[in-house]
């Protein structure tokens, strides 16, 4: 899958020939801050931007709405299905500082209780919910992770989209939370913390969130992927700082920096 923001705001009629190029089959837009796509596409309009996915030869994988949270999704999903995606991503909600363990598992508890209208509508329509582990945020801690994949393992509709740069850089943990969020996995973020995204640096330092570039040991994630047979999306990720542009400073680079990314993916998978 190919996150629309890795080419910030530039427009669709320039990202959708890059998308097989790096070697995923569909793409899925982010709004702004991140990217201008999902905005575009409310202005092309879906007839348009399908004929547009159809000449590209590509699929429509979903959106990314932070900005809708995931209580306001009940067009963005009727949307999706019409094109032909299958998630949704977006983040948790519920109170997560200064509170105890306990009364953290309760809110999370409590947060799938209030998304299981939404997972049932989702589920209706063919399109998963993904909720993204993020900083700041319920959803933000290894416990609360598997607190979740505990609590909605048997709710259609909604899933986990994991994203190892907000969790500890730990191999053998991350793998962990792989193999106990099993088939509850919405989407994986091939996506690691390296020197953060948070504020400007060199551009060799901010590529160390993607594979290869960093420090992470990539096999043990690889694996546990294997173990539980993921076949979800998974995208080659980052964040540039500031947002809403490319990840390198062309767009033929930020191809290149994908299918690097990608490259190194798969020959880890190689060796297994």
């Amino acid at each position: 899958m190919l996150a629309s923001s890795m080419y910030g705001s530039l427009p669709l009629s320039e990202i959708l020939p890059e998308v097989r190029k790096t070697g995923a089959t569909a793409i899925e837009l982010w709004p702004k801050k991140h990217g201008t796509q999902r905005e575009e596409l409310d202005i092309l309009g879906a007839e348009k931007f399908g004929a547009m996915l159809k000449e590209s030869g590509i699929g429509f994988g979903g959106t990314t709405r932070y900005d809708l949270g995931p209580f306001k999704l009940t067009e963005e999903i009727r949307l999706v299905k019409q094109l032909g995606g299958t998630f949704i991503i977006t983040g948790g909600s519920g109170e997560w500082k200064n509170i105890t363990p306990e009364q953290l598992k309760a809110n999370v508890k409590g947060f799938v209780e209030k998304m299981k209208p939404f997972a049932a509508l989702a589920a209706e329509n063919g399109v998963e919910i993904g909720i993204e582990n993020h900083v700041n945020n319920l959803i933000d801690t290894p416990d609360s992770l598997r607190w979740l994949a505990d609590e909605i393992r048997d709710i259609a509709g909604i899933g986990i989209a994991l994203a190892p740069y907000h969790l500890p850089q730990d191999p053998g943990l991350l793998a962990g939370l792989i193999r106990h969020i099993d088939r509850k996995m919405t989407l994986f973020y091939a996506w690691e913390h390296g020197m953060g995204c948070t504020k400007p640096m060199p551009k060799d330092e901010e590529l160390q969130q993607m594979p290869g570039r960093g420090k992470l040991d990539w096999k043990p994630l690889l694996a546990a992927l294997k173990a539980v047979n993921f076949t979800g999306p998974t995208e080659v990720f980052m964040h540039p700082t500031p947002r809403g542009v490319p990840i390198m400073p062309t767009l033929a680079e930020s191809t290149a920096e994908i299918i690097r990314g990608r490259d190194h993916l798969d020959a880890l998978v190689a060796s297994f």
